[in-house]
């Protein structure tokens, strides 16, 4: 349309074109501050159905990365859509305060030496700091939440409802006290919970070593033979990737069902299984042959003689004895294996009669014959020399292999058999269910989005060991117990003592537990029992604030205990907090604490490796904020599929902004064009108009169905791509591409003006609270600037209410048919375009023949079909048949209107403007031109 006139509606707006979003963004989240925006979203939501979703806290220890970023947007991407979709939908952001990374980054500082208490005040005062810069880079996302209320699970409040939790487990008989083998590091000195433990490739001497028959005759009659032939010795041979555990072996295990074969070779009687024959004698570079065979059930209790200690290694039967590789003969220091433990304790070991000689340090107690003093990893060698010279070592090799590391040191890790305590998963408490069957049974009940989280976090119930939940640290919730220094049982009153010990905690902190005499609690029976210093594993924290904080920030719920209708994190918390909180939840409440499980994926880069700082491809949020807005990284989030991998890189990043352009731009034409119009008074009913206009309500209605249930299943990019094409499709490349002619041309207040406006602003409405959820800056910008009020949000209101209408499949049917031939025109056009016959569509005549059902179906537009074709002429012809429709297009021979750009016969018809056409006249100085399909 010509800028030189003045007598059009050109579209007006302060909304500018460039987002400017890096300035502009710090503002706005200041303006939600000023005017406490989240406090007036509860107000407005009162009384609402309630949608809660906890907040699984991140640990209170560095600045944001991607990943965090990716978390929180998400978040409140789901809780922005539940607010607009009519929910109360709070959010209580929360920090994980206590654990070794803090209590690592505080012995880095200021030393190891401290005192304990010393460290427990350095602890608190690194987390508040952490949170204090978290919290900054979170709200910068454009997060909303109680940010002035958060939960810290080093509150002195939570400190105490997780001792309660805690209480609650005990009384009901999960918590016991017992020797088993545990991840241990040797960095952190304390036990691992199995979300702490990661897989590396590592390098370890693998060695067989021969144990000595102690007795002969009965190994003779389990092969049945009346002797062993030769005089020779016989030696069941163990194949080992840890000889630092040979020290610690207290029995042999083989498989109860197969075959086991005695082999005559020069180095003795050789018993192996019989599968493994060939390649052990390989390995050990020995010749043999088989004298005789058994079942592994016949040699079990056999004794054989350890290679260089004075004690015997029964052979017990065991179910886990494998064939993959090694001997078929497993050697089993019931300290330092899960497996090796349970068929000693199945045997009739007491926990005194295990040994374990590896102190806390790594370090062999010094009281070990040969190794005392050395740690285990540097007495391998030395292990293996004594071997050598007891004449016990058949073969010697390194290998690499797949071994458990931890996950702050990347050290390696062992297990340990240490005094530890532990929630039972096998339990059955007064005859009931166990921990396994209820946690079990709440995987069935729970939704999970994507579903196959259920398969593994259901895997991962079934077949893990008991929970311990001790540790042996400074900064964490103490375990407040008090043993009976001669039972060791634990003090009659526990649960009761617990409770005072929680009441302390709630004014003091846990430091109240440390410096309690016990005397103050147990007065005359304080000298009969221990106070324990141990504290609960840091994933005990965040799995008891469904006890602790969900109770508290949302107290109304099932009368069991409250049930979030979601928990939201990465994928690796199917071993992390999903799983502590449904142990938890299942021991206290008998169920879940959630109804609902989200699980995203990490951000990788554009090739799919992680990102890390030695690769260069570390892409920080703060980086993105501080160039291109939070909104991108926002868009990001949302346009990204996020149940697998998310990729983000520079060019990625580019993409996004191209799309933000596109969808801004779309806006702000919407914007523009409604400036005038006030819905109060200029609105006109639905059933007066214009037909493409009742089309565009039907597409939007449509659009905002699909994007709801989206935004229902969690399919944030599907709401994305919806927007997108719904604005740059449906609007910007054809409903608003026809409407600019009557937009700028008709009467200001006419009703083919009028009519455009009133769907304008419905479509308008209804794409800024859709949006809003995602990019909630754009939408607030575009907010104000509709309602002019300052005190006012999107965030107050619901999704948008279209008006009704009738017929809306025919509208949607009628209309896609015109659209399909409308398509064919433009290509039509394009051509003689391009073969320059015409300088743009305006200047084409187009004659459609038509046949049967299209041609009514054109006809039904009547005059109006030059509008949506935009063209200056149509002429429709009927065909006999569809062999005989086409479309053809040639040059307009009149003149070009100065105003609306039509070339028209009638340009001219008017001595007083023989610049203008008979409808620009009629529209400025007439009483308008008939117009009602478009």
């Amino acid at each position: 349309m010509s800028q030189k006139r003045t007598d059009l509606n050109l579209p007006d707006t302060p909304f500018p074109m460039r987002g400017d979003l890096a300035k502009r963004e710090p503002g706005w989240i200041a303006d939600w501050q000023q005017k406490k925006l989240y406090q007036k979203i509860r107000k407005a939501s009162a009384g609402r159905p309630k949608f809660v979703l906890h907040d699984g806290p991140p640990y209170a220890n560095g600045n944001l990365h991607l990943g965090h970023a990716l978390n929180k947007i998400l978040k409140d991407i789901i809780v922005r859509s539940k607010t607009l979709a009519g929910f109360d939908a709070p959010y209580v952001p929360g920090w994980d305060c206590h654990g070794l990374p803090i209590e690592h980054k505080v012995e880095v500082t200021h030393g190891k030496n401290l005192l304990a208490d010393k460290v427990r005040e350095l602890c608190r005062a690194y987390a508040t700091e952490q949170v204090a810069v978290q919290k900054k880079e979170f709200i910068r996302l454009g997060v909303l939440g109680d940010w002035d209320n958060p939960y810290l699970t080093m509150n002195f409040a939570n400190e105490a409802g997780e001792v309660r939790a805690l209480a609650e487990m005990v009384k009901r008989g999960w918590v016991f006290k017992g020797l088993k083998p545990v991840n241990w590091c040797f960095d952190c000195g304390s036990a691992l919970a199995e979300a702490e433990v990661e897989y590396q490739d590592k390098q370890s001497p693998a060695i067989d070593v021969g144990f000595v028959c102690a007795e002969p005759e009965r190994l003779a009659a389990a092969f049945g033979l009346q002797a062993l032939p030769g005089g020779k010795d016989a030696l069941a041979v163990i194949w080992t990737t840890t000889p630092w555990t040979i020290p610690a072996n207290q029995a042999l295990n083989v498989h109860p069902e197969h075959e086991y074969a005695l082999v005559d070779t020069p180095r003795g009687l050789l018993v192996l299984m019989a599968e493994l024959v060939e390649s052990s004698l390989k390995r050990f570079g020995l010749e043999g042959t088989i004298v005789a065979r058994t079942n592994g059930c016949k040699l079990g209790h056999l004794n054989f003689r350890h290679p260089f200690y004075d004690r015997l290694s029964p052979i017990f039967v065991a179910d886990y004895v494998g064939l993959d590789a090694g001997t078929g003969i497993v050697h089993s220091a019931p300290a330092y294996g899960v497996d090796d433990f349970n068929s000693c304790k199945a045997n009739g070991f007491t926990n005194d009669d295990i040994l374990s000689p590896v102190q806390s340090n790594g370090v062999y107690a010094e009281s070990l014959p040969y190794f005392g003093g050395l740690h285990i990893w540097k007495a391998n060698p030395v292990i293996v020399d004594k071997l050598q010279e007891v004449g016990a070592l058949f073969s010697h090799e390194k290998i690499s292999h797949s071994y458990m590391h931890c996950w702050r040191h990347k050290t390696p890790l062992i297990y340990r058999a240490t005094a530890q305590w532990f929630v039972g998963m096998d339990l059955r408490p007064e005859g009931g269910p166990s921990l396994r069957e209820l946690a079990l049974g709440g995987v069935e009940a729970t939704r999970f989005f994507p579903s196959w989280g259920q398969a593994r976090l259901h895997a991962m119930i079934a077949n893990r060991p008991d929970w311990c939940i001790s540790r042996q640290r400074n900064w964490g919730v103490p375990i407040p117990f008090f043993l009976h220094k001669e039972s060791g049982e634990l003090h009659p009153r526990t649960v009761e003592l617990m409770e005072q010990v929680a009441l302390r905690i709630e004014q003091e902190g846990i430091e109240a537990w440390f410096k309690l005499n016990p005397a103050e609690l147990l007065g005359e029976e304080a000298g009969q029992y221990e106070k324990i210093s141990d504290t609960l594993d840091v994933w005990f924290d965040s799995g008891t604030t469904h006890w602790h904080v969900l109770r508290g920030s949302h107290p109304d719920g099932h009368a069991s205990g409250p049930r979030a209708d979601l928990y939201l994190e990465g994928s690796d918390q199917h071993r992390g907090w999903f799983h502590s909180s449904l142990l938890t939840g299942a021991a206290i409440d008998g169920h879940p604490p959630y109804k609902a499980l989200l699980t995203h994926g990490f951000t990788v880069d554009q090739q799919g490796r992680k990102m890390s700082k030695s690769l260069g491809n570390t892409i920080l949020p703060q980086e993105v904020t501080d160039k291109m807005g939070a909104e991108i990284l926002r868009l990001w989030v949302a346009a990204t599929d996020y149940s697998g991998e998310l990729a983000m890189s520079k060019e990625i990043l580019d993409r996004v902004v191209e799309s933000y352009r596109r969808i801004r731009n779309t806006l702000r034409f919407l914007i523009a064009n409604v400036a005038d119009f006030d819905p109060s008074s200029d609105m006109l009913p639905v059933e007066s108009w214009f037909e493409i206009d009742r089309y565009a309500l039907s597409m939007t209605r449509s659009m905002q169905a699909q994007a709801g249930l989206d935004y229902e299943r969690f399919e944030f990019h599907r709401v994305v791509q919806a927007l997108q094409t719904f604005c740059s499709e449906d609007l910007g490349g054809f409903w608003l591409d026809i409407l600019k002619d009557r937009l700028y041309t008709t009467a200001a207040n006419s009703p083919a003006r009028r009519s455009a406006q009133s769907a304008l602003w419905h479509v308008l409405q209804t794409v800024v609270k859709l949006m809003a959820p995602i990019l909630s800056f754009t939408a607030e910008e575009i907010w104000l600037l509709l309602g002019k009020d300052a005190e006012d949000s999107v965030m107050l209101h619901t999704f948008h209410s279209l008006p009704a209408q009738d017929d809306e499949e025919a509208l949607l049917d009628k209309w896609a048919a015109l659209r399909t031939i409308r398509a064919d025109v433009q290509k039509e056009i394009e051509a003689v375009r391009t073969a320059g016959q015409v300088g743009s569509s305006l200047q084409a005549e187009v004659e459609i023949r038509a046949a049967g059902s299209k041609f009514d179906l054109l006809a039904s537009l009547g005059d109006d079909l030059r509008f949506v074709l935009i063209c200056s002429k149509t002429t429709l012809t009927k065909a006999a048949d569809e062999g005989a429709e086409g479309i053809i297009v040639t040059p307009s021979a009149h003149a070009k209107c100065d105003r609306c750009w039509h070339y028209r016969e009638d340009v001219g018809h008017d001595a007083a403007h023989p610049e203008l056409c008979g409808r620009c006249t009629s529209n400025l100085h007439g009483t308008g031109e008939a117009r009602s399909a478009a």
